[in-house]
């Protein structure tokens, strides 16, 4: 992925270069042919066409944002409340992740969700110990939670 960036960014610099004058514009779309010529090669790279990891991290970090307001939402409510009714309690999540980068990505988020802490991951990083504020609302959306981040997190690391 490296080698292409460079080779894309070499692409861009050369057809400013053979432009008659200089600037941010010709740059650009020195920038865009690169990323045609890249993408029509992109077979003759070992790794897959960068975009695509570049288009997964900007997914990622969309839900990132939209799941942070919903849970800020969510907490404003709670706190909110004239009489505060909870049922805390710790469950347990399995995951089929793998890596120290991707259970940490799990973990981070799977706090953002309303009500819910990661306490500890097992040894074998397969199984998360949560605590949820409101154990039967909680737990339920931090499984439709898992869901949505280990399918963003795959995309992005592999």
């Amino acid at each position: 992925m490296p080698v292409q960036v460079l080779v894309n960014l070499f692409i861009a610099f050369l057809w400013m270069f053979f432009q008659d004058e200089w600037s941010i514009l010709s740059f650009f779309g020195g920038y865009l042919v690169g990323i045609i010529v890249i993408f029509s090669l992109r077979r003759f790279f070992p790794s897959s066409f960068y975009l695509r990891r570049f288009i997964a991290i900007l997914k990622l970090f969309i839900l990132f944002l939209s799941e942070s307001v919903t849970s800020s939402i969510a907490i404003i409510k709670e706190v909110c409340r004239p009489r505060i009714e909870v049922t805390p309690g710790i469950f347990k999540m399995e995951t089929d992740l793998e890596g120290d980068l991707e259970i940490t990505l799990l973990a981070l988020l799977l706090t953002l969700t309303p009500g819910s802490v990661v306490m500890e991951v097992s040894p074998n990083n397969k199984v998360f110990y949560l605590h949820a504020l409101n154990l039967p609302d909680s737990k339920h959306a931090v499984f439709q939670s898992q869901i949505k981040y280990e399918k963003a997190i795959k995309e992005v690391t592999r």
